[in-house]
């Protein structure tokens, strides 16, 4: 499983105007349904773990994700990137990304590894944040 394969250039939104946390995550989870990605109630599933464990994974960018009991939702496995160029308060922290993740079994977990390793390096989070280009963050997240 290639990063390449779940991540279509639509489903990269940028430069949105802040929102609730809440609402972020319901956001990515219609765009995982949407794009045929997970049935309509993994989107339940994003918002109950959100409440459970804190998705911010560092660097301001948060994964949300559906809890393990949710799993059952997923179609095929997927990603989705939501920019905000002003930081939209995520619980305690500032976040300019949001990328909603649907993993197929034991997947999630590469999916995970793979976007971590991306966006350790606070240049290429700010090469993300502050790009007007779909293809420019797809290419900086292959």
């Amino acid at each position: 499983m290639m990063v390449q394969n779940i991540l279509l250039e639509k489903n990269i939104i940028l430069n949105l105007k802040p929102m609730a946390k809440e609402e972020a995550i319901t956001m990515a989870g219609n765009l995982l349904v949407e794009n045929g990605y997970v049935k309509e109630s993994y989107v339940e599933g994003m918002v109950e773990r959100e409440k459970v464990y804190d998705t911010y994974l560092g660097n301001g960018i948060a994964i949300p994700h559906g809890a393990s009991s949710y799993k059952k939702e997923i179609i095929k496995s997927g990603i989705v990137v939501l920019q905000f160029k002003e930081a939209i308060n995520y619980g305690e922290k500032k976040v300019h990304l949001v990328i909603g993740i649907a993993g197929i079994e034991d997947e999630h977990i590469e999916i995970l590894s793979k976007i971590a390793i991306k966006i350790e390096d606070m240049e290429t989070v700010n090469r993300i944040v502050s790009s007007n280009s779909q293809s420019e963050i797809y290419n900086i997240l292959l």
